[in-house]
């Protein structure tokens, strides 16, 4: 079965201060790490006259995740590893972290960076809007005019999107659904239409 699992909604930003330095945590979508970079880019571009901006990344989901994460400029360890520490804590994938230091003057330790590193992540990921991501197969199918109202019944039936449509000698349909559903849809296509249409999975 595939994969099914909540991801970020889309950009969420939450700060917290502690001892005047300001942690403002962004959380965004990265399905790649090259989509993790690009966000770390664009908070780097964003907030360019702050003193550090601290990642980390899980793209991906279960074992096929790929991690990253940075100090920049930080002690070893007292703020790019707690944040994933945190992240690993979160059923979430496809998840990309960053939160930016304002310094404020006053330094604050390895074990004070540990906990305030920590408590922006958890209190960004506390409020985190997510949705569910539920991997999709597109199919086209050639379907004989005499087959096409059944067709599109049971494309109906297993919540198919018709993404596009052609009538020529046939009817041409590309059909989106959830991966999960596509065994069953296509065995029931068959037999629907004695075999006269045979769905390719086109992604």
């Amino acid at each position: 079965m595939s994969a099914v699992y909540r991801i970020p909604l889309g950009i969420h930003r939450t700060e917290i201060v502690v001892v005047n330095s300001r942690f403002v945590t962004s959380v965004g979508l990265a399905a790649t790490p090259d989509d993790a970079r690009a966000f770390i880019a664009n908070i780097r571009a964003e907030m360019p006259d702050a003193n550090h901006h601290v990642y980390a990344f899980r793209a991906g989901y279960g074992n096929s995740v790929t991690e990253g994460m940075s100090d920049d400029g930080e002690p070893s360890g007292t703020s790019g590893p707690p944040s994933l520490a945190v992240l690993r804590g979160v059923d979430i994938g496809d998840i990309v972290l960053v939160t930016t230091r304002y310094f404020g003057g006053t330094k604050l330790g390895t074990g004070g960076l540990v906990r305030a590193y920590s408590d922006a992540a958890r209190t960004a990921l506390d409020t985190l809007p997510t949705k569910v991501k539920a991997p999709k197969t597109r199919l086209g199918m050639d379907i004989p005019y005499s087959d096409y109202t059944p067709v599109k019944r049971l494309i109906e039936t297993y919540h198919g999107i018709i993404d596009e449509e052609t009538f020529s000698a046939n009817t041409t349909l590309f059909v989106t659904f959830l991966s999960d559903a596509v065994p069953a849809f296509s065995a029931e296509l068959i037999n629907l239409t004695a075999g006269r249409v045979q769905p390719l999975v086109l992604d």
